[in-house]
């Protein structure tokens, strides 16, 4: 009796799914693979920024709201920072399992329109002071959508390129787009100023500090990402084609069974959990820590600095990642960070302005080697683990930091709560940052390390 037939699998469609890609076959590289790996980072790259600055609008536009009628305690203003960040690691959760299932071009242009959604929102919500504080936390949350793209995006980019090559070109792809925080922190004070799209935009609100008023068009901070939002979904739709690396979501959960996981997560929690989470804290830690003082100053004026000098440094990281070894890398990172956090910890109790300048300064050496480690993170992860499993810990590992901004604005709030101040909060930080450097020694960096890389 012959054995019954199998069913051919169904062909993947050519539209969305590459038929191979073999990227460590030098020969295939040089002929076919490169031009489309760099082509393919470059538009991820560019929906990836405006992501990142969707996911960051709330921090931009929360310093303002209070001047412009809304009613909100510190602690409205603390949490609708927070939720991005809430939002941002719950999506990203989601995104992690998307691309081996559906593939870069689906998820990449379907999960950029869908920032339409909140930026579109506050556009209108904020043009009425009325609105209520439940709609306000609805398109805070929303705007996570944003943050939730980089689990699906990043992964997507590891599969394209040969393992020599990947913390270059995660690092570029992460340290441009992490620039869309710098973008709308530094754009918003800019187009909020005049009436740039006209009268089709709406009408200004009156801005009030102290005795000063004036006009400012607050939904421009939104709006202006709009069209390019949706531009460059259209390009990812044409442009972009996905790995033929596949698995369900069963099999992606086997990543969750190995420790360097766990301890990988810890990592990056450390580095790109505290960028994310100081780049939305930022300004709102300026004015309430000097914001009493008489010629106080304007927290947007300096807050994209900081995300800034994270960002220039993940994409500088990442060849020399490559060249030296994520691990080493990570060593410095930690290093700085604990250096840093603890200089801080000297200026959150100013009794001047004089204090403004170093308080800038160790907060920029923060963004500085959290940067550094964000990059050299992500080059670990690709050596320790093989290629599927690498991008889903990537993607894994990215959701959990990306709690950062959530877990940093309630952890400031409840230190100002209970001790009336942010220094219990930075020591606590050093500490933590104390015992990745620990953790990252031990398993990755020392000789004869259990997975030294």
């Amino acid at each position: 009796m012959s054995a019954p037939a199998t069913e051919p699998k169904p062909a993947l469609d050519s539209r969305t799914w590459l038929s191979h890609w073999t990227p460590e076959d030098t020969t295939f590289w040089e002929q076919e693979g490169k031009q489309r790996a760099w082509r393919s980072l470059w538009v991820t790259t560019a929906n990836l920024t405006f992501a990142f600055s969707i996911w960051f609008l709330v921090s931009a536009l929360v310093v303002r709201l209070p001047a412009i009628g809304f009613q909100l305690t510190t602690d409205e203003l603390f949490w609708l920072t927070a939720m991005p960040g809430l939002a941002g690691g719950s999506f990203r959760l989601i995104h992690n399992l998307l691309t081996p299932i559906y593939g870069a071009r689906h998820v990449v242009t379907f999960s950029s329109l869908s920032l339409l959604i909140p930026a579109v929102g506050w556009v209108i919500v904020v043009q009425d002071p009325t609105t209520p504080y439940w709609v306000l936390m609805t398109l805070a949350f929303l705007a996570g959508l944003g943050g939730g793209n980089f689990s699906s995006f990043m992964p997507a980019t590891s599969l394209f390129f040969p393992k020599r090559l990947q913390g270059t070109a995660l690092a570029i792809q992460a340290g441009i787009g992490n620039l869309g925080v710098s973008i709308v922190q530094f754009v918003t004070p800019w187009i909020i100023g005049f009436a740039f799209f006209g009268a089709a935009a709406g009408a200004p609100q009156v801005f009030t500090k102290g005795e000063v008023t004036k006009d400012i068009w607050l939904q421009n901070a939104a709006l202006i990402y709009v069209p390019f939002i949706f531009v460059l979904a259209v390009v990812a739709w044409f442009i972009l084609r996905s790995v033929p690396v596949r698995a369900s979501f069963k099999e992606q959960f086997d990543i969750n069974k190995n420790k360097h996981t766990w301890l990988m997560t810890s990592l990056y929690l450390m580095t790109f959990g505290s960028f994310a989470g100081f780049s939305a804290t930022f300004p709102l830690l300026i004015k309430q820590l000097y914001g009493g003082f008489e010629g106080a100053p304007d927290p947007l004026a300096y807050a994209f600095y900081g995300p800034l000098v994270g960002s220039v440094m993940r994409t500088l990281a990442g060849p020399l990642a490559d060249k030296f070894g994520g691990a080493r890398v990570t060593n410095v990172a930690a290093v700085g960070l604990i250096a840093s956090t603890i200089g801080v910890a000297f200026y959150v109790t100013p009794e001047s302005l004089a204090e403004f300048p170093y308080f800038v300064g160790f907060m920029l050496a923060i963004f500085f080697f959290a940067g550094i480690g964000n990059a050299s993170t992500f080059k670990q992860m690709p050596m320790i683990f093989p290629p599927r499993q690498a991008g889903g810990v990537i993607g894994f590992t990215g959701a959990i930091a990306a709690y950062g901004p959530f877990a940093v604005s309630i952890m400031i709030g409840q230190s100002i709560a209970w001790t009336g101040g942010v220094t219990a909060f930075f020591c606590t930080a050093a500490v933590f940052y104390l015992a990745n450097f620990a953790i990252n020694w031990w398993y990755y960096a020392r000789p004869n390390a259990e997975a030294k890389c």
